[in-house]
């Protein structure tokens, strides 16, 4: 199955179930086993946050998805500040990225991003844009209406 999908969100806490919610949906319904499925929604999770908590002045930002038979590709961004590029580069191109300490409430994102996805990249202009890619494994194929049934939703607990 090759879909597109497209869309603007306001940079607000909400809006990171909604991103989760619509893009869940769309890989559930054209196949994608479970596992990977919920890969991909950590990580855009993660990458929307960001965007939400780090994406000022920007008023918004925007969640795109490409995918094709075997792969997807998101690229979650913002007109909002760009974070630093050495560090950026460092954390993504280190075989051996530092945890942050135990009692820290942030930082491990990009780590977690670098975790679940078989590609992680960012871009700054024109948009700051964080890019994800993950290989697909496909189930049995898309589920009838019958079997697919309404979509559960999906909850996430980092402890």
């Amino acid at each position: 199955m090759d879909a597109v999908f497209s869309i603007s969100l306001p940079r607000q806490a909400y809006t990171v179930s909604v991103a989760r919610d619509v893009l869940g949906t769309l890989l559930v319904r054209a196949g994608v086993c479970r596992n990977c499925v919920d890969d991909i929604l950590l990580a855009v999770s993660e990458a929307c946050s960001n965007a939400v908590d780090h994406g000022g002045p920007a008023r918004d930002y925007m969640v795109e998805a490409q995918m094709g038979g075997r792969w997807c590709e998101l690229r979650i961004s913002h007109t909002g500040r760009a974070p630093d590029p050495e560090a950026l580069t460092e954390r993504l191109t280190t075989d051996h990225t530092p945890l942050p300490s135990l009692d820290s409430e942030s930082g491990r994102g990009i780590l977690l991003m670098r975790y679940l996805m078989d590609e992680v990249d960012f871009e700054e202009e024109p948009r700051t844009t964080v890019l994800l890619r993950k290989r697909l494994t496909v189930c049995d194929g898309p589920p009838s209406e019958e079997e697919a049934g309404p979509i559960p939703a999906q909850r996430y607990a980092l402890l």
